[in-house]
């Protein structure tokens, strides 16, 4: 076999292994989909669960339908639903992550920091975001406020966690060679502490971020009166089954891709860990 047929060769294999892993991954939601409808479709479901079916149906009246004056809520209403809700996750993720990494890495690499915040903070970690509800309403009343506020505390914990444990993790020969090179303690930090976290910097992001959405959900269905959480719970007051199961899908979806959008950026920052595992 010459040069240019193990050329040929070498996309080909990746293009199968490719479909292949694509096949697996959707094998097990076809199966759900196909289950589902089974199910839905049976008298003793009926007008209970709607099927898959019904569920397309009407998200994609609620997507691409016209507003009609107002009078439909479910009507062409998505697109400005998943923005109030992406907007809302944006700015209290950002915040967590301003402050999370941070005071993570103070945390993780000074025992005098640790010492002093760390007990506040895992004193406070365990408590549930619906817990902070009351407080957040009392505090910011029915407003955008009160649900960044809850999505901030959601991603908040998540990131300064592991970015701590990753500080503490960082090699102490790496520390001791930039200590000989005459390193400060602000380049130490800088240019080996922070890379060496970056791994779980990265995990923290995307754990803060999965609870991000969750929160923004919780917070819009008591806290404001616009976004995917209102919907879902307005939906479920009206016996709208159908629109609470296409916002369900909608909110997994918005998820999923912000999930991907930090893994891309993940890959593109640490390319030198992709090259040393392969």
């Amino acid at each position: 076999m010459n040069a240019s047929t193990l050329k040929c060769a070498t996309p080909t294999r990746r293009s199968r292994r490719a479909i292949g892993q694509a096949g697996l991954g959707l094998a097990v939601p076809v199966l759900i989909l196909i289950v589902w409808q089974l199910v839905g479709q049976s008298p003793d479901m009926a007008g209970v669960v709607p099927t898959p079916v019904q569920v397309a149906r009407a998200w994609y009246a609620w997507i691409f339908g016209p507003p009609g004056m107002g009078l439909n809520p479910y009507q062409g209403t998505w697109a400005g639903n998943v923005q109030y809700s992406a907007m809302r996750v944006i700015q209290g993720f950002v915040l967590a992550m301003l402050l999370g990494i941070p005071l993570g890495l103070a945390i993780g690499w000074s025992r005098l920091v640790s010492q002093t915040l760390d007990p506040l903070i895992q004193g406070l970690r365990p408590i549930p975001i619906t817990a902070w509800l009351p407080f957040s309403i009392a505090l910011f009343g029915i407003r955008d406020m009160g649900s960044i506020f809850l999505i901030f505390l959601g991603g908040f914990y998540a990131i300064v966690v592991n970015t701590t444990q990753g500080a503490r993790d960082v090699d102490r020969n790496l520390v001791r060679a930039a200590r000989m090179m005459g390193a400060s303690s602000a380049q130490l930090l800088r240019r080996v502490v922070l890379p060496a976290a970056m791994p779980a910097i990265f995990t923290g992001l995307r754990i803060g971020l999965g609870i991000s959405w969750t929160a923004v959900i919780v917070s819009e269905m008591v806290a404001v009166k616009s976004g995917l959480g209102y919907v879902l719970w307005d939906a479920y007051y009206v016996g709208r089954m159908d629109i609470v199961l296409a916002d369900m899908v909608s909110i997994g979806l918005m998820g999923f891709l912000s999930d991907r959008l930090i893994v891309i950026i993940e890959r593109r920052i640490l390319v030198w860990r992709m090259l040393q595992n392969h």
